[in-house]
């Protein structure tokens, strides 16, 4: 991910421009976004020595780990955001930070993975679109919300399909499929709370770069986080639900097949006392030299089995 740094006249004009030591035009002139990579030495070098900027605000850019945070220091706001990334990683958390200080005339952002947003929200301001700190913060909000509402809606959509499909014959498919979402939806929720309060507290900041428009977006985009909170929510109780369920059915299958091994060998037990005792190899077994005897014992088994069928059958065994 290369660094990229573009400024905007105030006129509806924008156009790249060099990363310099400030960075900053004065308002009339529009202002000044510096984005950089947070893995490249000579980027986080420029940041530390030529940015001019707090040693504070420059180590909370570079941390390694962040959760979504607005706060105001001095004229100016440390803002993080999460965000789904442009490239997809199974080893990697799906939602990506970035890490933004706004003042008026500047934004410096750090990022040390591709946020999808970011390259949405650049092309606006290419188009000349966003005219200062304040435009950029709420459109990235925005933009991010756009983003990962569809995937929300796609995890709730994926639990009415499991609602839906219940059969004791796909639990484990099922399970497999319940548990990733659920993990999922966790992990989504971990981050989409706290943004959302971020979110809000950066739209009641006292920051002359922030116009009312642009605290009705943001409050637009806290608002939107707080449904997508809940819906994850939502997701996380209906998945503990479904995999209840799922494990009842699969007892319940259990224990039916259970059942019917237990009357199978309820049936068969006093048929093999009978053979068994008739098929000693000694003498005095009654009606041994009998022509008829085999049929006999014969009659006698189907005879048994029947009782004991019919007995279970009045008992209703059969039904569970």
């Amino acid at each position: 991910m290369s660094h990229w740094c573009w400024e905007t006249d105030g006129a509806g004009g924008s156009a790249p421009r060099t990363i310099d030591r400030d960075g900053t035009r004065a308002p009339s002139q529009g202002f000044v976004w510096c984005h950089l990579d947070g893995r490249d030495a000579a980027e986080r070098g420029w940041l530390e020595s030529e940015s001019g900027l707090a040693p504070g605000v420059i180590s909370a850019l570079t941390a390694a780990e962040t959760r979504p945070r607005a706060e105001t220091i001095g004229k100016g706001a440390l803002v993080n955001l999460r965000g789904l990334g442009a490239l997809t990683d199974e080893d990697a958390d799906p939602l990506v930070s970035i890490r933004l200080w706004a003042e008026r005339g500047r934004v410096v952002s750090v990022g040390f993975r591709h946020l999808a947003a970011s390259d949405t929200v650049r092309e606006q301001m290419q188009a000349g679109k966003i005219h200062d700190p304040g435009d950029l913060i709420a459109a990235l909000a925005m933009t991010i919300t756009e983003t990962l509402d569809p995937v929300v809606a796609a995890m709730g959509d994926s639990i009415d399909t499991c609602e839906a499909d219940l059969d004791p014959n796909r639990v484990f498919a099922l399970r497999r499929l319940i548990a990733r979402t659920r993990s999922d939806a966790i992990q989504y929720r971990r981050f989409v709370m706290p943004q959302r309060q971020a979110l809000e507290r950066l739209a009641s900041l006292d920051a002359d770069w922030l116009e009312e428009d642009d605290r009705l977006h943001l409050r637009d985009a806290a608002d939107r986080f707080a449904r997508m909170a809940e819906e994850l929510e939502a997701v996380r109780e209906r998945s503990a639900l479904l995999h209840e369920q799922l494990t009842d059915l699969r007892a319940e299958q259990i224990d039916t097949r259970t059942l019917i091994l237990s009357i199978v060998a309820l049936v068969f037990l006093p048929l093999t006392f009978l053979t068994g005792l008739l098929g000693m190899n000694v003498k005095g077994i009654p009606y041994a030299e009998e022509p008829w005897a085999f049929w006999g014992v014969v009659g006698v088994c189907v005879a048994l089995s029947v009782a004991i069928t019919a007995y279970f059958l009045r008992k209703h065994w059969f039904r569970g």
